[in-house]
């Protein structure tokens, strides 16, 4: 007598992973934003934030900020999308995602293009708000350039884009489309940081209100130059990595020399300007597609 058996079944999840495999995006965001927010609660009722607790991170302001606002920023989108991933495609989908995140999928030409055209459009967008031509650095700060740049990709690009973008554009991009997908993306990575304007980081309790307001708009703006690299790169993290965190370095390390007469407002209002028109180039030029390959039908 023959015997027949039907294959292994597979077991049903978990109810929490069969509600995130559900609605990942939805977790995803839900996390991204309440984990980081709890995580920095301390540093905002800190004698560097609201003054609740009289208490001061050490360090001086970097210093403050690896401690007070680094674990948040790790904890909230890098870490939501590891947790994600993980409830709804397993190991599996981790190690693709590990692979993901270091293929480099352009040639060499183009991380040369982001490292210089950042900080072209930033001089020219900050010359035409002080109205004043940038001023020669000294040696020393162009020495600090390039490690200044490693340790905002440590800290900075791997803490927010493999969230924002790895995880959260490909999934918006299929359901709703690129310029959707970058705006919904783009207001809440604005919103992420908002809690922060209540600290050090963002001006303090007394910042004015436009302060995070211009903020919002640049992250949106950001948000579709963002989209438009990623697409057009083949989805390379390490260059949207590197389109981010140049960003950051060179307000970081360059631009007070560059413009020693500039104002805190100034920075802010160069990087406004400057992601709303490269937001409306891209926007245009691609036709709104921003360089997502049209889908075969």
């Amino acid at each position: 007598m023959t015997v027949t058996t039907s294959p292994p079944q597979p077991q049903a999840g978990t109810p929490l992973r069969t509600r995130v495999r559900r609605r990942p995006l939805t977790w995803f965001f839900a996390l991204a934003l309440s984990m980081s927010w709890l995580a920095w609660t301390p540093y905002i009722l800190s004698g560097n934030g609201l003054g609740v607790w009289h208490w001061t991170f050490p360090g001086g302001a970097a210093g403050s900020q690896l401690l007070g606002v680094l674990p948040g920023a790790y904890l909230g989108p890098i870490g939501s999308a590891l947790f994600v991933t993980g409830m709804t495609e397993g190991r599996a989908g981790l190690r693709e995602w590990r692979g993901r995140m270091t293929r480099l999928g352009v040639r060499w030409r183009w991380f040369l293009v982001v490292a210089v055209s950042v900080p072209a459009a930033l001089t020219l967008a900050s010359a035409a708000l002080t109205g004043r031509a940038p001023a020669l650095p000294p040696a020393a700060v162009l020495a600090a350039c390039l490690p200044g740049l490693v340790v905002q990709m440590v800290t900075t690009g791997l803490a927010e884009e493999p969230g924002w973008r790895e995880f959260a554009m490909p999934r918006m991009q299929r359901r709703y489309g690129p310029p959707v997908a970058a705006l919904v993306v783009g207001l809440l990575w604005g919103a992420w940081h908002l809690p922060l304007f209540l600290t050090e980081w963002g001006g303090g309790p007394g910042v004015s209100p436009v302060r995070p307001l211009e903020f919002m708009v640049t992250t949106l703006a950001f948000s579709y130059v963002m989209t438009w690299v990623f697409n057009r790169s083949g989805e390379s993290m390490p260059l949207v990595m590197l389109l981010h965190t140049s960003v950051n370095n060179y307000f970081s390390v360059a631009w007070t020399d560059l413009f020693p007469h500039g104002t805190v407002e100034d920075t802010t209002r160069a990087l406004l300007l400057a992601s709303v028109l490269a937001a409306a180039v891209v926007l245009v030029v691609t036709r709104g597609r921003l360089g997502l390959a049209a889908t075969p039908g």
